[in-house]
């Protein structure tokens, strides 16, 4: 097989891509319950509920122990590497949102008319613990399914 054609079979590979999908479709689903609209730019957005990073490494993770063993060292690798994302997601990232409202408030309190309303800072860019928790156990279920 060439690598083009590996690279569409590779069961684990899509099976955290459709837990992405599912978390970020999911997020469309939680703002229309919560706003009471509908916004198809959460489709892209980071951040919000559940957490799609942690959604989609917990589905690799999870697919790898389920196929290679929870012994194996691929999956302590991919569990180390989905703890690094999640603690990021929820810390790391988190804080540099809450750093983006405190710089916009300033450039509102500035009022330079200078600045340009599309160049503010984008605030929501991590999650809560309880997203990342959410994204995850989304990623161990919809690895589970899909595997079993």
């Amino acid at each position: 097989m060439n690598a083009i054609t590996e690279l569409f079979h590779n069961k684990i590979l899509w099976v955290a891509i459709l837990s992405w999908f599912i978390a970020q479709f999911l997020k469309i689903v939680v703002t229309l319950l919560q706003e009471n609209r509908l916004d198809f730019t959460k489709l892209w957005a980071s951040g919000g509920m559940p957490s799609s990073h942690s959604s989609f490494v917990m589905a690799l993770a999870t697919s790898v122990g389920l196929l290679y063993g929870f012994d194996s060292v691929y999956f302590a690798i991919t569990m180390v590497f989905s703890f690094i994302v999640m603690y990021d997601a929820a810390n790391v990232r988190l804080e540099a949102g809450r750093q983006a409202a405190v710089i916009n408030q300033i450039i509102e309190v500035l009022e330079n008319p200078d600045l340009n309303p599309e160049e503010r800072l984008k605030e929501i860019l991590g999650h809560t613990p309880i997203q990342v928790l959410a994204g995850g156990i989304l990623g161990i279920v919809v690895a589970i399914l899909c595997f079993l």
